[in-house]
């Protein structure tokens, strides 16, 4: 009975989805008549997203939804960069990966003008003369006016595009959801928007951005990517190789989840039942042959009797080496033994020094050695398929346990060797069968939820910074309270990281916790997290013409309800320098020809502030 009721458990298979090449579209007609269609470009730093802002059916969704990277090698030609798509698989080319962003800002126009060419190309759009068509892009929320400026000027003097309008695509997602759900103009609200490398806050008041009150967190989907590849690198150390990057964002797109109590929810992993229902087993790719698995015993036992016969003629065969090489030694020792039998001490004093020997008490022994030892060869020879079979058998395994050269081996023929044999294992004992698949399983367990909680413990991973919702108590904190109570009405969820199941309920929780008794909120998720800000980008409209980039600087930026405010910058112009007031005492010192200035102080007696006006003339 208990067996009936034990929990199923759960494995799973990586995808390992290979990316296919994108198509080269035609560029369509309806695009170039009577007016050129603006291209629609969602900037994501996990995701690029590109398509046509017009009215057919066909265009509804994006045409390229690629990686925003770019592979290519040190010194490789321009046209042998690989991007997006064009790389089936990221894990051989992870060192070789380029992205054109730092975190969320765009920082290395080279590949985004890679990136450009790639969507242009794919679109259909020969971009060797110029583009005809006006861009709609986004960019990070208060994004520097620098990077503004470099991305202008990639679009104007490089693509020569008639206009360009600029959005935040936390915002595009948030005006398209609330145009969706039929609420009214000047939208007050709070949106998070948490996507790969970070996540923001940001407060709209009465439909214009808030940009002081912005607030960015440093946490986001691949720094739980990255969390995860630890985690179970730790975990499981054998299969280190087999743990990348891209299925630990498949692990976390497919199978983890955000709890809404995370305490209470790590308690119940601790239920043994809870555990083998919950636990997701992820099968990595495996050889199912085991060496040795398919023969049978007396195979197995043939080839044993096998190799112990030929590792005995081996050994006979080096006993009659040695023997060989003895009897010759030997011989030679006789012949200069026999000079002193002769009476020819000079010749016999002559080859004992060439023998390196002192005396003849010395040759002698050595002769008595090595006939002691080519004796005990030939009774070794003559008795090798007798008493002495034990002794070769043990020689034999030990060789074939630790196969060595055969000068090596000739040492290891000793007469002391032990006469000990290896014990036979009957052949009716059954062995343990090794499960190859679940050695190559990866259990997922708590995992599933430690991972999306830096999302609100940053210290997880060993940050030092404020969790999402935290952050949002600190710009809910800078309002007064009328305006607190708008804010939190209207509290907008949109990202490719926020769509784990249970972040809406738990943004809920963390709000309950925080806003005062019997307060009202309300927490809404987009419709499409990920696709959202491409969707809300189509339908807006703040163009920079060229006149108004080359009259007014690539920072220029035409706001609209979706963008940045723009802030000039303000750049301080030198004063003219005044002539010499009658209030500046002048003192020249003798030997030198600079004019240095003085300094005259007055010392109130209560209290001991110096007032001191200094003034600096150039001679």
């Amino acid at each position: 009975m208990a067996s009936q009721d034990r929990p199923v458990c759960q494995i799973f298979s990586f995808q390992d989805c290979k990316a296919s090449p994108d198509p080269i579209f035609e560029l369509p007609a309806q695009c170039l008549t009577p007016t050129p269609v603006p291209i629609v470009i969602d900037n994501g730093s996990f995701q690029t997203r590109a398509g046509w802002a017009a009215s057919a059916a066909e265009f509804d969704s994006p045409r390229l939804l690629f990686r925003s990277v770019a592979a290519r090698s040190r010194g490789a030609a321009r046209s042998e960069t690989q991007i997006g798509n064009d790389i089936p698989n990221l894990e051989p080319l992870r060192w070789l990966l380029k992205s054109q962003f730092d975190r969320n800002v765009v920082v290395n126009f080279e590949i985004q003008e890679l990136i450009f060419d790639y969507v242009f190309t794919h679109l259909g759009i020969a971009s060797e003369g110029g583009v005809e068509h006006p861009i709609v892009l986004t960019e990070a929320p208060c994004n520097p006016l620098h990077c503004r400026q470099m991305m202008s000027e990639l679009l104007f003097e490089c693509y020569r595009v008639p206009y360009v309008s600029y959005g935040v695509d936390g915002l595009y997602s948030f005006y398209h959801n609330n145009t969706q759900r039929n609420i009214r103009p000047t939208h007050t609200g709070l949106v998070l928007s948490s996507g790969y490398h970070c996540s923001h806050i940001l407060p709209v008041i009465n439909g214009r951005l808030d940009a002081v009150n912005c607030k960015r967190v440093n946490v986001a989907g691949s720094q739980a990517a990255s969390y995860l590849q630890r985690l179970l690198q730790l975990k499981y150390p054998g299969h280190l190789a087999a743990i990348t990057l891209s299925r630990m964002e498949e692990l976390l797109h497919e199978h983890s989840y955000t709890a809404v109590d995370y305490h209470e929810e790590l308690e119940k992993w601790r239920s043994p039942e809870f555990y083998e229902r919950e636990v997701h087993r992820m099968q990595l790719p495996f050889s199912g042959k085991v060496p040795g698995g398919g023969v049978s015993v007396e195979e197995r036992q043939e080839r044993r009797a096998q190799q112990l016969r030929r590792l005995q003629e081996i050994n006979a065969r080096r006993r009659e080496e040695k023997l060989q090489q003895d009897q010759e030694r030997l011989d030679r020792l006789l012949a200069v033994q026999e000079l002193l039998d002769d009476g020819l001490l000079d010749q016999f004093h002559k080859r004992l020094v060439e023998l390196n020997m002192d005396s003849a008490e010395e040759l002698q022994s050595y002769i008595n050695k090595l006939q002691l030892a080519v004796e005990q060869g030939r009774q070794k020879l003559l008795h090798s398929d007798g008493a002495d079979g034990k002794m070769e058998v043990g020689v034999n395994l030990l060789h074939l346990l630790f196969p060595m050269d055969e000068g090596d081996g000739v040492a290891l023929m000793d007469p002391d060797f032990p006469e000990d044999t290896l014990p036979e294992k009957p052949a009716n004992v059954v062995q343990p069968m090794f499960n190859m698949a679940e050695y190559h399983q990866l259990f997922v367990g708590t995992e599933r939820l430690r991972c999306p909680e830096i999302l609100f413990q940053p210290s997880l991973t060993g940050e030092d910074q404020m969790g999402l919702m935290e952050t949002l108590q600190y710009v809910l904190a800078r309002y007064s309270p009328e305006q607190q109570e708008a804010l939190v009405s209207n509290v907008f969820l949109t990202g490719g990281n926020m769509q784990y199941p249970g972040m809406k309920e738990r943004v809920e929780r963390e709000l309950l916790a925080m806003r005062p008794f019997q307060s009202h909120f309300k927490v809404t998720m987009a419709s499409q997290p990920a696709l959202d800000a491409w969707y809300g980008a189509r339908d807006w409209e703040g163009w920079i013409s060229r006149q108004e980039y080359e009259e007014k600087g690539g920072e220029y930026l035409s706001e609209h309800c979706a963008s940045n405010a723009f802030i000039p910058m303000k750049i301080a112009k030198p004063v003219p320098a005044r002539p010499a007031e009658s209030s500046i005492t002048t003192l020249t010192l003798t030997g030198t020809s600079s004019a240095v200035s003085t300094v005259t102080s007055a010392l109130t007696p209560s209290c001991s502030t110096v007032a001191a006006d200094v003034s600096v003339v150039t001679s």
